[in-house]
């Protein structure tokens, strides 16, 4: 269980420089999440995704260090959005108009891994919001937001007292219902800047959303454990197209350590 919720939990990233594979997966059950993408090249060549080719002094300084296709996230949604896993060969004319034809691009992007079966719960600012599970199953959140999101919320909906419609979120959200929630059969928090802080200008209208599911104690099936591809951030600049950085989920750290205890002390028990 605790493995299982660990790899749902972590933000994933991958990328590829043209003419290179990017491939994105996640564990059984899950499906991959887009959460953004780029396409284009925005530092130099020797920083990231060097040429294959020889260049002169000449050539390099004409590179163009400030280009971007505005498709990137659409072709990864529909390339990758609710599968397990895919794969493509990265080059410029999946993405439609080459804005810098001559300079070499790469694809940065970022995704999670998303339970085939979620639940979600919204609360408005104030209100409040209560998870549970069914007997022999707890409670693993996937996502929190408080604040306001550009789309609004239909359960909130937005009155428009003259203020602008801006997003805000709060950064501590997910970490806070983990703390409250990861592996109980039931819980509740208030929706209110009490809990959340306020990310947001004063008098703006705020929201909790979260996404989660619920989780056997035990796993279902014995497939190995899926490493993750790149977590968490995007690759550093200082590093060359082949190279891959490991780092610890995010939200994840002694709560789970502490669960996967519990839960080994627990079964031992039964």
């Amino acid at each position: 269980f605790a493995g299982y919720i660990s790899q749902v939990l972590k933000n994933y990233s991958d990328h590829a420089c043209d003419g290179e594979y990017v491939s994105l997966r996640c564990p059984h059950r899950t499906t991959i999440s887009i959460q953004s993408s780029f396409y284009g090249r925005i530092v130099p060549s020797h920083q990231l995704c060097p040429s294959r080719y020889p260049h002169s002094y000449a050539t390099l300084i004409k590179e163009d260090v400030a280009c971007s296709v505005g498709t990137s996230l659409q072709k990864m949604l529909d390339e990758c959005q609710d599968r397990r896993s895919c794969q493509f060969l990265v080059n410029s004319r999946l993405f439609g108009t080459d804005p810098c034809p001559g300079t070499g691009k790469y694809l940065l992007v970022w995704y999670k891994c998303r339970p085939n079966e979620y639940k979600s719960k919204v609360a408005c600012e104030d209100d409040k919001l209560r998870l549970s599970c069914k007997k022999s199953m707890v409670i693993a959140i996937y996502s929190a937001i408080f604040g306001r999101t550009q789309g609004g919320s239909l359960e909130c909906p937005y009155q428009n007292l003259g203020m602008p419609m801006i997003e805000c979120q709060s950064a501590t959200a997910l970490q806070l219902m983990i703390k409250r929630c990861h592996g109980k059969r039931s819980c509740s928090i208030y929706a209110s800047t009490y809990e959340f802080g306020d990310p947001c200008y004063p008098g703006i209208q705020k929201h909790l959303n979260v996404i989660y599911t619920c989780a056997s104690f035990y796993p279902v099936d014995n497939s190995p454990v899926l490493l993750p591809v790149d977590e968490t951030e995007p690759p550093a600049l200082g590093l060359s197209s082949s190279s891959s950085s490991s780092m610890e989920p995010v939200g994840v750290g002694t709560e789970m350590a502490l669960l996967s205890n519990i839960l080994a002390a627990y079964a031992f028990i039964t």
